[in-house]
C-alpha cells in the first residue's frame, strides 16, 4: 500500500493552476465592463449589483438566456475565439431589449475539455467588449473544466443577462394593431442561428473548406461565417426612450415565420415585402449552393434583418428622420394588417 501511486487532480485532466491564470488573463478586460452599480470584485461566489432603483418608479427585471450554438464549430476551425463571447452576449442583450429593457450585467459560463488559460482569456475578452459596448456588466461567470467530457479543443459557452425597464415602458405587443408599420435594422451577416444548415451546405455538399476564398464576400468562407452577431443596445435604447414603439423583434432562429408572430395580436398579420433590402451575399450564396426553397431561407436565418421596429403611422416619419439623422441603415419593412397572427412575404423573390 505504502508503494501505490499517489493520484491527484492533475492526473485526471483538470489543471487548477490554468483555471487560476486564465481568471488572471481576463481581469483587466472584466472590470473594464463596470458600471456604477457593480459591488465588489472578482473571485465572490456571486456578482453583486445594487440596482438605482431611484431611478425608476416601478422597476421590471427582465432576463435572458443563451448560447452560441454551432457556429462554435467554425470558431474551432479557425482556431479564432476572441469574437464568439460577442455572439454570447448579443443573442441574450437583444432578447431582452425587444420588451424594452436596458441590459444591466451579464454573467458567462465556459465548459471545457482542458483549460488553456490563453484561449479561455480571448474568449472571455470577447465577451466583456460585448458587454461594454451593450453597456452593461461582466460581474461574473464560471469556466468548468471537464475532463474526457468535451472533444479535445471544444468548448461551449453560455450566458445569461438581466436588465430592467421601467413598467410603464414595457414593450409587450399590446399596442400593435392594423396600421402600423415595421421598420428593418440591418444585421451584420448570419448572426449565430442556422449553422447545423449552413455547415451541412458547405461542407458537406459543396465540400469547402473554411479557408476558400468567396469573391461575393470578399474574404474567406470561414472569415464571412464567423462575423459576430450585431449588438442592438446603442442603437435601440435611444429609440425605446424617444418613441413609442409598439413592438420589437429580435430575428433569431425561426427567421421571419417564427419570431414577428410573437409581438401580434390574434387578429392581424404582418405584410413584409421582401423585395424592400437587398439580401446580403451569403444568404444568396446559400440558398443557390444548398437549392434551399426561399421560404426554408427566410424561416431559418434573418436574411439581413436583425431586428425590426413596429411603430404607429403617427409617429413613424419622426422615427425615420431620427435614424437618418443618427446615420443609421433602415428598411421600411411593410405594415400590420388585420389576419391571423402570421407573417406573409411578399415581393422580391416570392413576386407580387
Amino acid at each position: 500500500m505504502g508503494d501505490k501511486k499517489q493520484i491527484t487532480y492533475a492526473d485526471s485532466g483538470v489543471d487548477i493552476d490554468a483555471g487560476n491564470r486564465a481568471v488572471e488573463l481576463m481581469k483587466e478586460s472584466v472590470r473594464a465592463t463596470y458600471r456604477p452599480e457593480v459591488m465588489g470584485d472578482l473571485g465572490g461566489f456571486g456578482g453583486l449589483f445594487a440596482l438605482n432603483s431611484g431611478k425608476y418608479q416601478e422597476p421590471v427585471l427582465v432576463s435572458g438566456t443563451d448560447g452560441v450554438g454551432t457556429k462554435l464549430k467554425i470558431a474551432f476551425m479557425l482556431d479564432k475565439h476572441d469574437t464568439i463571447g460577442q455572439d454570447a452576449v448579443a443573442m441574450c442583450v437583444n432578447d431582452i431589449l425587444v420588451q424594452g429593457a436596458e441590459p444591466l450585467f451579464f454573467l458567462d459560463y465556459i465548459a471545457v475539455d482542458k483549460v488553456n488559460a490563453e484561449k479561455v482569456a480571448q474568449i472571455v475578452q470577447g465577451v466583456a467588449r460585448a458587454c461594454k459596448e451593450s453597456g452593461c456588466a461582466l460581474i461574473g461567470g464560471e469556466t468548468a473544466e471537464m475532463a474526457g467530457f468535451y472533444t479535445k479543443d471544444e468548448y461551449d459557452i453560455a450566458g445569461f443577462c438581466v436588465g430592467v425597464v421601467e413598467k410603464s415602458k414595457m414593450i409587450t405587443g399590446d399596442k400593435v394593431a392594423a396600421g402600423d408599420v415595421l421598420l428593418g435594422l440591418p444585421s451584420t451577416g448570419l448572426h449565430s442561428n442556422g449553422y447545423s444548415l449552413v455547415r451541412k451546405i458547405c461542407f458537406e455538399v459543396m465540400n469547402m473548406e473554411s479557408e476558400t476564398q468567396i469573391p461575393e464576400f470578399g474574404k474567406t468562407l470561414g472569415e464571412e461565417l464567423l462575423t459576430p452577431t450585431r449588438l442592438y443596445p446603442a442603437v435601440c435604447l435611444p429609440l425605446i426612450e424617444k418613441f413609442n414603439l409598439h413592438g420589437m423583434v429580435h430575428i433569431t432562429g425561426g427567421g421571419f415565420y417564427e419570431n414577428i408572430p410573437r409581438i401580434l395580436p390574434k387578429d392581424c398579420d404582418a405584410l413584409v415585402n421582401a423585395g424592400a433590402w437587398e439580401i446580403p451575399p451569403v444568404f444568396q450564396k446559400l440558398q443557390e449552393w444548398g437549392n434551399v426553397p426561399w421560404t426554408e431561407m427566410y424561416r431559418t436565418f434573418n436574411m439581413g434583418v436583425g431586428m425590426v421596429l413596429l411603430v404607429g403611422a403617427d409617429e413613424v416619419e419622426a422615427l425615420r428622420e431620427y435614424l437618418t439623422t443618427a446615420g443609421e441603415a433602415y428598411y421600411e419593412l411593410g405594415s400590420i394588417v388585420k389576419g391571423s397572427k402570421k407573417t406573409i412575404m411578399k415581393g422580391g423573390v416570392f413576386g407580387e
